[in-house]
Parts: C-alpha cells; structure tokens; sequence
C-alpha cells in the first residue's frame, strides 16, 4: 500500500497550454492551401506537355514522361473512378487523371490559393513578432551546431540528453527557412505572373546566371522552391509520426500532458 504523502505519476504531468490558438490556424489553413497551390501549380506547368527544365544554359530534358499527364486507367478500375478523354490521334481512352490542356484552370486557382498563402503567411509572421513568439522560433547563435546533435539523437547515434524547449534547433531552422521560402515564393511568383508590369522585381533575378533570362531563374526558383516546401512536408510528417499521436493531439487541441521540468521550458 503506497503512503499518502507520496507523488503519484498523475502528479508528475500537468496541462499546458502547448500551442496557441493562432498558431493552430496559420498550420491548419496552410496544409490544405499549400496542396492546392502545387496541385493548381501542376495544371499550370503541364499545361504543355513539352516541359523542360534548364539550367546553366544547359537543358535538362522533360521533367516528366508523357504517361504522367493522362496515365491510362487500368480495366479493373471502376468507370466512375476515371476520367474520358481523347489521345493526340482522336481515340477515346479512360484516364486516371487528365493534366494536359488545362492552364486556365490552373493559373485561375494558382492566382487565387496564392492570395491566401501570402495573407495567411503575412499574419503568422506578425503574430511571431507582436507575440513574442519569434524568440521560440528564430535560431540561436549554435543552432547549426545542435541541430547535428538534434540528427544524430534521432537516428540513435547521440545518446546524451538534449536542451528541453518547444523547439529544438533542428525545429528553429527549418520553420525559419520555411517564412523564407516562402517570401521567395510571393517574390518569384509576381515576377513570373507580371514580368513587364513588375520589371524591377524580375531583375532582382539578374545576373544570378548569366546563361539565363532574369524571368527564367525567377521560374527555376519558384518551382524548386516548390520541391523544398514538399520536402519539408515529408519531414515534418514523419517527425509527426516519430513524436506519436500526443504530439498531434496537442497541435489539434492546443493542450498536452507534459511532466513538470519541460512545462517550466515551455
């Protein structure tokens, strides 16, 4: 029989306030309206099947073989799961997806999702600064230095403990980086979608590469930068699913269990 006087394991955890619920907005909004920029993106890019890309003066060939844009649906799938469509000699087909021919589509819903992207991004940088929130997020001055030892933890090579707070410098760099990719995003995007109207914009691009147009390395940028955005995804997801569901609960409810001496370095 265990004593009164003595701390039960319910005592050891207590109930913060993990995540704001600002916080909990700009992540939720940006998911789906991140996917539906790269989906409106590929409208926009396969719009024509002869996509290259170039770089250094060199052309690197189509990104993509034709059988990505209008793959043909295998029999045993459902009708209604398929999309009609026609090949280049006129013969019917059922598809699984159909992105070829469809750039209004695409640039109509790019221009609009994109809108939301900037305001979103534009008010989760100001709530950073006016919070305070920013000292959380921003690297600090050995946040390279850590976050190798944050990798190396996480693939069980350092063994040591390391410093508790909301975020680790791995955490810092990478959401830093992310407010920066995308500024570069808005910035890139303008100059492609307005090249004469914003010329002082392109030219930022100038001179970046001396094969290649100002308006060319600004469309090498945007859609690299597009590839970044989904790499981080892929890494955020599965350090998602390394952290396991309390560290989702906590993003969805705001609120999580943590023991006593990481609530005081939260």
């Amino acid at each position: 029989m265990t004593s009164d006087t003595q701390e039960t394991p319910r005592d050891e955890y207590v109930l913060v306030n993990k995540h704001p619920l600002a916080i909990r907005w700009f992540h939720w909004i940006n998911f789906p309206v991140l996917f539906l920029m790269i989906w409106s993106g590929v409208l926009i890019y396969w719009a024509n099947r002869v996509m290259h890309i170039r770089a250094f003066g060199h052309d690197i060939g189509p990104l993509f073989p034709d059988s990505w844009y209008q793959p043909m649906a295998p029999k045993w799938v459902p009708t209604w799961l398929t999309i009609a469509g026609t090949d280049d000699a006129g013969t019917a087909h059922q598809y699984l997806w159909n992105m070829s021919y469809r750039l209004a589509e695409g640039m109509a819903w790019h221009f609009t999702i994109a809108w939301l992207f900037t305001i979103n991004g534009i008010l989760y940088v100001l709530y950073l600064a006016f919070s305070g929130a920013w000292r959380q997020v921003l690297p600090r001055r050995n946040a390279f230095k850590e976050s190798i030892l944050v990798i190396l933890h996480d693939l069980y090579l350092y063994r040591k403990p390391l410093p508790v707070r909301k975020y680790n410098a791995a955490q810092q760099i990478a959401y830093t980086g992310v407010i920066l990719m995308g500024a570069l995003m808005f910035i890139t995007g303008v100059a492609i979608y307005k090249p004469s109207d914003q010329s002082w914009l392109v030219q930022i691009f100038a001179g970046l590469d001396r094969h290649e147009t100002a308006y060319t390395v600004a469309k090498f940028l945007h859609f690299w930068t597009t590839m970044a955005f989904l790499g981080f995804f892929v890494v955020h997801v599965g350090q998602v699913m390394k952290a396991g569901w309390k560290n989702f609960r906590g993003m969805v409810t705001g609120y999580d269990l943590v023991d006593r001496e990481e609530a005081i370095n939260l």
